[in-house]
């Protein structure tokens, strides 16, 4: 089994900045990418950033200059450093990770149970 934990929501002033952290556990023999995405009520599940295991990074052009993702191979963790956070950013921020359980399976998508990010004028 394999579990995604997130931590660091919270609630913010704009302009603030918060970091997100996503710890993969379990049984995992390998993680092809990690990402962030976000839901605002009313609104689809939209991605934030990407980032692959050799780095490889991906931004939504909303947040593309004020976010930052980085990924701890050794530790299986993926942060998501957000600066200059706007009202707009306000919404439940959702762990994603494709992620190999034993070398002869498939790719699996898992994700977190969701962190909320707050963003006040």
């Amino acid at each position: 089994q394999v579990q995604l934990v997130e931590s660091g929501g919270g609630l913010v002033q704009a302009g603030g900045s918060l970091r997100l952290s996503c710890a993969a556990s379990g049984t995992i023999f390998s993680i092809n990418a990690m990402g962030w995405y976000r839901q605002a009520p009313g609104k689809q599940r939209e991605l934030v950033a990407s980032v692959t295991s050799s780095s490889s990074t991906n931004y939504a052009v909303a947040v593309k200059g004020r976010f930052t993702i980085s990924m701890d191979n050794a530790k299986n963790t993926v942060y998501l450093q957000m600066n200059s956070l706007k009202p707009e950013d306000t919404a439940v921020y959702y762990c994603n990770a494709g992620i190999r359980r034993r070398s002869f399976l498939r790719t699996d998508n898992y994700w977190g149970q969701g962190t909320q990010v707050t963003v006040s004028s």
